[in-house]
């Protein structure tokens, strides 16, 4: 008989526990069963699997690489069943879907928006969650079925076998200020001037900081100085209004958040592109509400719909 057929749900959390845990005693504890039971399941699940998965070590355990790639097939399958059980819930009340949507934070600020709007007006019952993280943590959390779409940066994009990826468009990046800064006096600038101002950097090793770092390496310059190293738009926003330190965006984000007074791109050309996308699991594009939320995604990334300003 089929070893996977006799697994069941509580299988497969007992599995995660002795991988989140290490440890086959703490594992039964927090899964209410006793040592001996737990060790006895493992070793008949091992045999029945025809390998270790897990290598026994005195600080513990660790998986071996079957048991990790049983892992990631464990969690997807507990995520969709609880993903299954949100929807039930959602459809009693009277919802039509229900969808997960990751966005990363330097992704365009109306693109997102205005695709949930789209999505709305083709399904006005259902409900969306969004979440924003940075792209490898919302990649991982697709994988597992925690949700069913991711839009950012794509410019360290990798991709996975288990996803598929779209290109939504291209654009550059731009220095940003405040209104009234110093610079945006100036008719033309150089490195020499940007290098005078402190700056507000987006982490290490995310998109637009690599962009960066590229166009820095490529120009032959010296990191910029910075003061403030954040990944939250809204914050940097907020630092740019209340002193003269610079930052980058790209060019949507630049002319959002331009027309409402609030940055002004200065007159500085810096050879960097950006690429903002969106990925899926493969498959989910044959249910009917993931196709429309990525044509709603598509719609908006084509209109590049913008929202009134509410001043």
């Amino acid at each position: 008989m089929d070893w996977t057929r006799r697994l069941r749900l509580s299988h497969l959390q007992l599995l995660i526990s002795l991988a989140e845990t290490g440890s086959i005693s703490e594992a039964a504890r927090v899964t209410f069963t006793t040592q001996p039971a737990l060790s006895k399941w493992l070793k008949e699940l091992e045999d029945s699997v025809g390998a270790p998965l897990f290598e026994r070590h005195a600080r513990g355990l660790k998986p071996t690489s079957q048991g990790y790639m049983l892992l990631g097939h464990a969690r997807r399958v507990l995520s969709e069943m609880d993903r299954a059980q949100q929807n039930m819930a959602a459809m009693q009340e009277g919802s039509s879907y229900r969808v997960a949507i990751g966005t990363s934070p330097a992704s365009a600020p109306n693109l997102v928006p205005a695709a949930i709007i789209q999505f709305l007006r083709l399904h006005p019952n259902a409900q969306v969650e969004l979440q924003e993280n940075t792209m490898n943590v919302l990649l991982d959390r697709l994988e597992q079925g925690q949700l069913d779409l991711v839009v950012g940066r794509f410019d360290n994009f990798a991709p996975r076998h288990s996803l598929c990826s779209e290109l939504l468009y291209e654009e550059t990046m731009r220095v940003i200020s405040r209104p009234g800064h110093p610079l945006t006096r100036q008719p033309s600038l150089d490195w020499e001037a940007l290098h005078a101002f402190d700056w507000i950097m987006w982490p290490v090793g995310t998109p637009i900081r690599s962009k960066l770092d590229i166009t820095l390496t490529n120009a032959g310059q010296r990191p910029l100085p910075y003061r403030v190293e954040s990944s939250s738009l809204i914050a940097n926003l907020w630092l740019m209004q209340l002193s003269d330190m610079l930052s980058i965006a790209s060019d949507r984000v630049a002319d959002h958040f331009t027309q409402r007074g609030l940055i002004v791109p200065l007159e500085f050309e810096l050879d960097a592109l950006g690429t903002l996308g969106m990925c899926w699991r493969k498959g989910t594009e044959s249910d009917q509400g993931i196709a429309d939320l990525l044509d709603s995604l598509r719609y908006a990334s084509a209109n590049q719909i913008e929202f009134p300003d509410a001043r």
